[in-house]
């Protein structure tokens, strides 16, 4: 016996089934992980009950292929049954999954699949019934209407992503998957299991079909992953570092042993501007004056949101004169947005707590208010010396 023809036997479908269960138990394992996460997400409960489905299909088609003729009928129907339930739902939680949330997604059109399932299903019941089809009646794993529908749901789910902005790899999935159940028809219809090559193909295709969606899995745990880990830095609202991850570094910038100067910016007449215009204009506005400071001080240092609409930069000395960034920052503001910001300094050229220069350049920004606003002020030398020592 050659390996293509021991590959094309039951041998081949229990290797391809055996590695299609080992991806869904890993699938399982990510998907528990994530509703045990996200508990108010239904979505990752209706992939924990899917996938189990897909578990018990691979494990009667490798049963199916050893018994050969001596099963019931039924339980051929039962395996490609499960096999397009599964499908269906799976796909309509991928889509669920890679759909942005501004898009809709049209239930009803799974739903309509999975009540014609079951009517095709029961047809061909009512078919064996009334024909007293029997275990070991030729190839009794073949249910032509099934078969063919198998080929029109995924046909129709293909078209379906035209209409959304899904992933280029689920997409890709679904090419996969579409052409194997083109090479399952043709082997089972055109060849009759009479070309090991094509056999072996279907079988191949199976196994990377699941392995696409265990890497669409992976990836979208790994986006939840980095997503959880950005909010748990930055503030929502403008991006910029909240003041925990902020001090950090900051602390890492001073660490380079060059000094670094801390700016400290206030909005002036927030508060007017949050009564007269709304929360939402001033939110806006917030966003414009975090965005001009992260500009400001990319590459050369790092921002942060204070607290309320206070926001403030660390900036190395090694680059650029502080007061200069500052003075940027300010006029900028005043220029691109319909408020202005009073701005306090700190400088200090050696090693010192971030808190003291935060508190520095803090009490320098309430002399700007105090001058008048919109205005950069340093914080005196001894100030920043006292900082440093």
């Amino acid at each position: 016996m050659t390996i293509l023809s021991w590959l094309a036997g039951p041998n081949g479908q229990l290797l391809a089934s055996s590695c299609v269960i080992l991806i869904l138990i890993l699938m399982l394992f990510m998907s528990v992980r994530l509703s045990a996460s996200y508990k108010n997400n239904r979505t990752y409960g209706l992939l924990n009950a899917t996938l189990p489905f897909f578990m018990i299909q691979q494990a009667l088609l490798a049963m199916l292929a050893y018994a050969g003729t001596a099963i019931p009928p039924w339980i051929h129907l039962l395996a490609t049954t499960l096999q397009i339930i599964s499908f269906i739902i799976i796909n309509l939680v991928f889509m669920k999954l890679y759909t942005h949330r501004g898009t809709r997604l049209k239930v009803t059109p799974f739903v309509v699949m999975l009540v014609l399932t079951f009517v095709i299903a029961g047809l061909h019941i009512a078919y064996m019934s009334f024909t007293g089809v029997e275990a070991g009646a030729g190839r009794a794993g073949n249910f032509i209407g099934l078969d063919f529908y198998a080929l029109i749901v995924t046909f129709l789910i293909l078209l379906d992503t035209k209409g959304i902005d899904m992933n280029t790899k689920y997409f890709a999935s679904l090419v996969t998957y579409f052409v194997y159940e083109l090479s399952h028809l043709a082997d089972a219809y055109a060849f009759h299991g009479t070309m090991p090559g094509m056999q072996i193909f279907t079988y191949l295709l199976s196994v990377v079909y699941f392995v696409q969606l265990f890497l669409l899995l992976f990836d979208w745990v790994i986006e939840r992953l980095i997503a959880t880990y950005q909010s748990s830095i930055t503030d929502g609202l403008t991006g910029l570092y909240n003041r925990r991850y902020f001090n950090m570094k900051a602390g890492q910038l001073m660490k380079r042993g060059k000094g670094v100067a801390v700016i400290f910016c206030d909005i002036d007449n927030f508060k007017q501007l949050n009564d007269t215009q709304g929360h939402h204009k001033a939110d806006i506005v917030l966003k414009q004056v975090s965005e001009i400071l992260k500009e400001e001080s990319a590459g050369i240092g790092t921002a942060g949101r204070y607290g309320g609409e206070e926001l403030l930069a660390c900036i190395t000395l090694d680059k650029v004169k502080p007061e200069r960034v500052a003075e940027s920052i300010r006029k900028r503001v005043e220029l691109e947005t319909i408020v202005t910001i009073s701005v306090g300094v700190c400088i200090a050229k050696k090693n010192a707590e971030i808190q003291e220069l935060v508190k520095a350049a803090d009490e320098a920004m309430y002399t700007s208010k105090k001058s008048g606003k919109n205005r950069v002020t340093i914080a005196p030398a001894s100030a920043a010396m006292k900082q440093s020592l």
